[in-house]
């Protein structure tokens, strides 16, 4: 089997230190002068380590330096280099002309790292005629191409070597970035691809959920949290609409996509990352979460910030999930992938969710 392989090297770096994508001259500046490191690099890693000695069994192909070469080559793989970049800093320019030599050569499969822009660049210039998968790396993941973790699209690599696994058309949707920094959501379908399907291992699209029950779910939800938070306790809010129902009834204005911190009847900051989280946070602090609608994932997706470092400073029974039951709808496990693999064998298992005033959920955390 024939898969190329190609990685967008600043994919992700903004998650961490607080920024919500890298699209653009401008952000990724702001994310370098942050502190921000390659993330898109280490999750590629991870899924090459993953097929163990089966991945001598595929012919890789891939684009220069960075963009692929680089990985395969310190891992010892075989692998042909068909291109390179241009210049030292790549560009959406970049990743097409890749995907577009890959496609000449007769790939069977574009393994990428990267998030929706990347997905939305490779869809452009092939549409539907070679199957892509998505090793999930970018700060924002809503297409349906995606592996849920970088574990999950080595175990579906290894089905389709096997010729155990089905292509499917999927949904490759991208988001404003402006918009999303600024707390709107403002997402739009570019188009489908085939990718390799298991239910199990592959995020679904998100999905929006309005309505005027809906809002009135949020304040019991929400309710139930205030009336159980501790005076002197610090508490990190999560991104999202329910989340944000909960600083709504506290009096205080929340970052609809941000991470804000709360305590004694303030924010004492707001659209926080990484260094100040763990600046603020000690084992008196809490953290509220809401899973992502219609994937179920409630750390790695949108909230980087909370990272390995911030949940082990304060603790993982500190952890409040909260959801509607409308959100939950058609979910059969929520999903953690913090980037640390260890962290992440310890956040799995079962876990309270607050679904109403007087009600929980027991859900699987796979």
């Amino acid at each position: 089997m024939r898969i190329g392989l190609i990685v967008n090297p600043i994919a992700g770096m903004g998650g961490r230190v607080g920024l919500k994508g890298t699209d653009g001259e401008k952000v990724l500046e702001e994310a370098l002068e942050r502190g921000a490191e390659p993330w898109s690099p280490v999750r590629a890693r991870e899924v090459l380590e993953g097929l163990g000695d089966a991945a001598g069994r595929v012919e890789w192909l891939t684009w220069g330096g960075e963009m692929g070469a680089d990985l395969l080559g310190s891992l010892g793989f075989d692998h042909l280099v068909v291109g390179g970049p241009r210049a030292n800093r790549t560009t959406a320019k970049d990743t097409k002309e890749a995907v577009l030599e890959l496609e000449r050569r007769g790939v069977d499969l574009i393994l990428f790292a990267g998030g929706d822009g990347t997905a939305s660049d490779i869809l452009e210039e092939i549409d539907m005629r070679v199957p892509i998968l998505g090793i999930p790396s970018g700060v924002k993941m809503f297409s349906a191409v995606f592996a849920s973790t970088p574990r999950a699209a080595s175990r579906l690599v290894l089905r389709l070597l096997d010729g155990g696994v089905e292509f499917v058309e999927r949904e490759v949707m991208d988001i404003d970035e402006d918009a999303y920094r600024s707390g709107r959501l403002s997402a739009s379908l570019k188009g489908y691809a085939r990718t390799p399907y298991a239910a199990e291992l592959v995020l679904n699209g998100k999905d929006i959920f309005t309505g005027a029950d809906e809002e009135l779910m949020k304040e019991a939800v929400a309710a139930r949290v205030v009336e159980e938070m501790r005076p002197g306790s610090t508490y990190v809010l999560g991104p999202g609409s329910t989340v944000a129902k909960v600083a709504e009834i506290l009096g205080v204005e929340k970052t609809i996509l941000g991470i804000d911190i709360y305590r004694d009847g303030e924010l004492i900051a707001r659209d926080a990352d990484e260094g100040r989280l763990l600046e603020v946070v000690d084992n008196d602090t809490w953290i509220v979460l809401s899973p992502l609608g219609g994937q179920g994932s409630i750390l790695g997706r949108g909230n980087q910030p909370i990272s390995p470092m911030v949940l082990r400073r304060v603790g993982l029974d500190r952890i409040i999930v909260i959801a509607t039951p409308v959100k939950l709808q058609g979910l059969r496990v929520l999903t953690v992938d913090t980037g640390d693999p260890e962290l992440d064998e310890q956040l799995r298992g079962f876990r309270r969710v607050v679904v109403g005033y007087h009600e929980e959920k027991l859900m699987r955390v796979a």
